[in-house]
């Protein structure tokens, strides 16, 4: 028999998986201010759905990060459907950030790194690095299994240890 699984509260949900979402997000846009927004739209249709979630299906992580998943799509198609963009209504890069990835060197290789990966690898490397999902629960989220979802992980490290050939870590600290 399947084992019981109590559902916590939304507040609870959300005070543990905020931070994972966002990092899971940026990891995947690459842009502060967008990464923000996606993460406001998430837990604002996490909250509209929260009596649909069910903990025996899911983790609470999983499911976010699905729904997360979900509204990065949707602004990558409502973007794709944009056929010029405004400068004029970007907002201002801000001179001082307290989020700021670039502001240490490893950071800002980190980043590198990630902007040489497709969509679909960061994705990954944000499920497992920032979400903290297991493999079992990456196979959930990519409709895959276990064994495929590890093997293809093991895939984009190697390819990020491509990037970084010829550089130790006393280059970035």
């Amino acid at each position: 028999m399947g084992e019981i699984v109590s559902k916590v509260s939304f507040e609870e949900v959300y005070s543990e998986n905020f931070k994972y979402v966002y990092n899971f997000i940026y990891m995947k846009v690459l842009h502060k201010e967008l990464a923000e927004d996606l993460t406001s739209e998430t837990f604002t249709n996490a909250f509209n759905s929260y009596d649909r979630f069910d903990p025996s299906i899911a983790s609470a992580r999983t499911w976010l990060c699905s729904i997360a998943l979900h509204a990065v799509g949707m602004q990558y198609r409502k973007a794709s459907t944009q056929r010029e963009i405004s400068t004029d209504t970007l907002p201002e890069t801000p001179t001082e950030d307290t989020m700021d990835v670039s502001a240490y060197a490893i950071n800002r290789e980190a980043e590198r790194i990630l902007s040489n990966l497709s969509d679909e690898e960061r994705y990954l490397v944000a499920l497992r690095l920032n979400a903290e999902l297991s493999f079992k629960e990456i196979a959930q989220v990519l409709d895959t299994n276990e064994k495929a979802a590890a093997e293809r992980y093991r895939r984009v490290i190697i390819k990020c240890r491509k990037f970084t050939e010829g550089k130790s870590m006393d280059d970035f600290i």
